[in-house]
């Protein structure tokens, strides 16, 4: 069975587009042969820096044979109708074959197409191929229609040893490619075959598979740093960027002046990483090292020295640049740097960032005074301190230039004006997923919550798959820190906080605005139980009972994780079918006669089973809503399982629809009962299984 490889071969591809190019040659190749009908053993693409490449083994060497059948007119349809049909199947009309059908009689095409050689097929369908590829950004070439990422300079289509005849935006294919751009030497490869292909172009200095380049640059980088007495810092993103540039990988030790060393070591390593795609070392203490790995892409006569003393040139003008700014920017306080917030636009329907900053310090200073018990490491205060500086850093010379560093640069300039640790750590993490630490969540929170509310306020919500200011990003941030510090907050009581700087532009909405917001944060809360295993009808179950009240966070995770093992338990197995059975029974004389809710009749309950249902669900009641008050939700499924015996008796003894109509009514009162009591841990209904409740 032949073997088939496809290069495509042009100016160098942006590294960070290499990876997605590689998998749509892959993805398109495939459906090729998914609608020629045929399978490949093994197909498998890669990426350099001047080439995508694709290898397919074990392709048929035919296309298999197939037939088709297909109906036309009717028998007595216009000449042209049937003229058309026979154009459209290649037939004559005595090849037709005409059938009565319970619509009339037809005719019907049988039309065979007999197997076709995998190189005939490639070569047909190939250019059209090539020609749909979607890149993120292309070159259109003049005079043509076609779109490339950059200029396309040669195609090789080998099947075996044969070349596969076909042309592309005046390129035809062959057997010709180029090894490296400095190494390969100035003739062309001539490619024997697929088999051959990766082992031709190693010869000529490539690389083909990004994978090992990537093993050639973390072990090179590891041993120069080994042989310097250092350590590499592990960087996996660099290390594929260094992949996507180069085809021949060759790491590099470079160094610079220790005087740098004065600049946080944040700074240093964003400017190599960013600016150079430079590995950052350390010590054997950890401390950031003066020195770094560049990533050549070629074995130079000198050993790289040339290389190394150019990119240690590059280097020192872009941390003195880096320098400048740090100098600049430590030469104020933070104070200074926050009084430029006013000229910042939050957003044109929002407000400065001044104006934020003050929504921000007050509810940070009032989550700590409200919640003292849960904030216990911080005080109002250092709350509202810590708030107001937060965004100092964002008028900074050096965030301006380094963007990834907002809150680390405010936490630099506070640590050197000897602000208190606590604030300091609240201005580093002030931008982490989940900060950590009473003062740093507490004013995360209130930046977080205060972006929602604005936002939503403002009409400005996602919708679909679009959400321009991230506004699920915070609603996550929020989720994970109520979750992480475990903070039991009243959600509607804090966005009514949120909301009263502001009464103005919010007051007639607020109650709606709420309500919107929590619910926002109750679904980040129940994607995220779902990612971690908990089933969808279990979150939505236990959701339905903390409708009173949306948003109280902790209680409906606490619910949820209570109510996942209860159902999956013999009692509560059991409870459900019981529970189903009733709200079946309900649903159907409800819709005849109304609700049920009303009160048991103790004076109709004559029957043992009867009493000792409506005994047992009283006491459960009881003991449900008192645990349920005190959220220990665990206590509350074991009273509710409680009842699972005397239901089974129940069902077991009696007819609900008694010949009585105010027995049996007294008896539907006594199933809506347990459906009430149910309710109070969660909506049955909504448990896999009970969409016919």
């Amino acid at each position: 069975m032949p073997d088939f490889l496809l290069e495509l071969f042009s100016e160098e591809i942006p590294a960070r587009m290499q990876p997605g190019g590689a998998a749509q040659l892959r993805q398109r190749f495939e459906a090729l042969l998914a609608d020629a009908g045929i399978d490949a053993g093994a197909i498998e693409s890669h990426a350099t820096p001047r080439r995508l490449a694709l290898m397919a083994r074990g392709l048929p060497a035919e296309t298999p044979a197939s037939s088709e059948e297909r109906r036309g007119p009717r028998t007595d349809a216009p000449a042209a109708a049937v003229a058309g049909f026979l154009k459209s199947t290649g037939l004559a009309r005595n090849q037709l074959e005409e059938r009565d059908t319970d619509k009339g009689r037809f005719l019907f095409a049988t039309i065979d197409r007999p197997g076709r050689p995998a190189g005939a097929l490639l070569a047909e369908r190939l250019p059209a191929m090539i020609a749909g590829f979607d890149w993120p950004k292309s070159m259109r070439w003049e005079g043509s229609g076609f779109r490339w990422v950059r200029p396309l300079r040669g195609i090789v289509a080998l099947l075996n040893g044969e070349v596969v005849p076909f042309a592309v935006a005046g390129l035809a294919a062959g057997r010709e490619t180029r090894g490296h751009r400095f190494m390969g030497g100035e003739a062309s490869v001539a490619i024997e075959s697929p088999a051959t292909y990766a082992a031709q172009l190693r010869a000529a200095k490539v690389v083909l598979d990004p994978a090992e380049r990537v093993a050639m640059i973390r072990e090179g980088a590891a041993r120069a740093a080994e042989a310097a007495g250092l350590t590499l810092v592990p960087d996996a993103g660099l290390e594929a960027e260094n992949a996507g540039l180069t085809e021949w990988p060759v790491p590099l030790l470079g160094r610079f002046d220790p005087a740098f060393l004065d600049v946080p070591r944040e700074i240093i390593q964003l400017t190599m990483r960013t600016n150079q795609k430079y590995f950052a070392l350390v010590d054997g203490e950890g401390a950031l090292a003066p020195a770094f790995v560049c990533v050549a892409n070629l074995e130079a006569p000198d050993g790289g020295a040339t290389i190394v003393s150019g990119n240690e040139r590059v280097l020192s003008a872009r941390l003195a640049d880096a320098r400048f700014f740090w100098e600049q920017d430590k030469a104020k306080p933070l104070e200074a740097h926050s009084e430029k917030l006013k000229d910042i636009l939050f957003h044109e329907k929002l407000g400065t960032m001044a104006e934020k900053v003050e929504r921000v310090a007050k509810l940070a200073r009032w989550l700590v005074e409200t919640y003292s018990d849960q904030f216990s490491g911080a005080t109002p205060e250092k709350a509202e301190r810590a708030a107001r500086l937060a965004k100092a850093d964002l008028t900074t010379a050096t965030v301006g230039e380094f963007p990834e560093l907002q809150g680390i640069i405010g936490g630099h300039l506070a640590e050197r004006r000897g602000e208190p640790p606590g604030i300091v750590e609240a201005l580093r993490q002030h931008y982490a997923p989940l900060p950590d630490g009473c003062l740093p969540v507490a004013v995360a929170l209130a930046d977080r919550l205060d972006t929602l509310i604005s936002f939503f306020g403002a009409g400005l919500r996602p919708t679909g798959s679009k959400d321009p200011f991230a506004l699920r990003r915070a609603g996550l941030g929020v989720v994970a820190m109520v979750r992480a510090s475990r903070l039991k907050l009243r959600t509607r009581f804090v966005l009514e906080q949120c909301i009263a700087p502001r009464p103005r532009q919010l007051g007639a909405v607020q109650s709606a605005l709420i309500d919107d917001v929590a619910l926002f944060l109750e679904e980040r809360l129940l994607n995220q139980l779902r990612d971690e295993g908990l089933a969808a009808d279990i979150s939505l179950a236990a959701r339905a009972a903390e409708i009173g009240e949306p948003g109280r966070l902790w209680r409906l995770e606490a619910r949820s994780q209570a109510l996942a093992p209860f159902i999956e338990s013999e009692d509560g197995a059991n409870l459900l079918a019981g529970y189903r059975r009733a709200a079946n029974i309900l649903r159907i004389e409800e819709a005849k006669d109304g609700p049920h809710d009303g009160p048991v009749n103790p004076a109709l309950l004559t029957d043992p089973a009867e009493r000792a249902l409506d005994g047992a669900l009283t006491q459960a009641q009881h003991q449900v809503a008192a645990a349920v008050q005190d959220e220990d939700f665990a206590s509350a499924m074991a009273a509710l399982a409680a009842v699972r015996p005397v239901v089974d008796a129940f069902f077991e003894r009696l007819k609900v629809n008694a010949d009585d109509s105010a027995v049996r009514a007294n008896r539907l009162a006594l199933l809506a009962k347990l459906r009430q009591t149910a309710h109070l841990v969660a909506d049955f209904s909504m448990i896999q299984g009970t969409a016919d409740v």
